[in-house]
């Protein structure tokens, strides 16, 4: 009977899905190439990356990992470590890497606003700081600050579009969310009203030539 085939089958992969979420790996590496115009230092698991747009600066240490630095090359090791914890290594690698994205070319979002009647407003105390206003015709100001260097701005040549820029991709991201965020629709149905303010795109403020 069917039955009997699907729960044998299921019998044989469950043990076999806890034994490879239990297995330990001895070594697990990945090692990646600092660019020329960068440099790299690696102080007991404290990164510190420096380019032509900046420093930046992240502590890995709440992770027991290896980071080592041979020249222009940091690699990071894992040892005695299960299924789940050796994705660590890739996931660090890639932080290392948007920093030095960060501190070459620069992170840029853009944000657009979504509005059916009213129209919103976006006025700029600061570099770091919006005021959203007449969002679906309230009075009330939505304050939103950047966080940590990213700076903000309205495009000059798109309507009704602000940019969203630093060298740090979680503070640019982070300040997009707050963004969007403070204009979420309440006690409405979200399905009609659509007003907001929306990431419309990603990408660097330096492009490659």
């Amino acid at each position: 009977p069917r039955g009997t085939l699907s729960h044998n089958f299921f019998s044989l992969v469950q043990p076999l899905s806890l034994y490879l979420s239990t297995m330990k790996f001895k070594l697990v590496t990945e090692t990646i190439t600092i660019p020329e115009g960068v440099q790299c230092k690696v102080d007991r698991r404290v990164v510190t990356i420096t380019g032509p747009r900046g420093t930046l600066k992240r502590s890995f240490r709440a992770r027991a990992l290896a980071i080592k630095q041979d020249g222009a090359e940091v690699t990071v090791e894992i040892w005695n470590t299960k299924s789940k914890q050796k994705s660590t290594v890739h996931t660090i690698c890639t932080h290392i890497k948007n920093m030095v994205t960060g501190v070459t070319r620069g992170f840029l979002y853009k944000m657009r606003y979504v509005y059916a009647h009213f129209p919103i407003t976006g006025v700029f105390d600061s570099d770091n700081h919006i005021s959203i206003r007449n969002f679906l015709g309230e009075k009330r100001h939505r304050e939103v600050t950047m966080i940590g260097d990213t700076k903000i701005k309205k495009s000059e040549d798109v309507k009704d579009q602000i940019e969203i820029y630093g060298n740090n991709v979680e503070d640019v991201g982070r300040s997009c969310a707050l963004i969007h965020q403070a204009t979420l629709v309440r006690n409405k149905d979200i399905r009609k009203f659509l007003d907001g303010i929306y990431v419309s795109e990603k990408g660097h403020i330096e492009n490659p030539e």
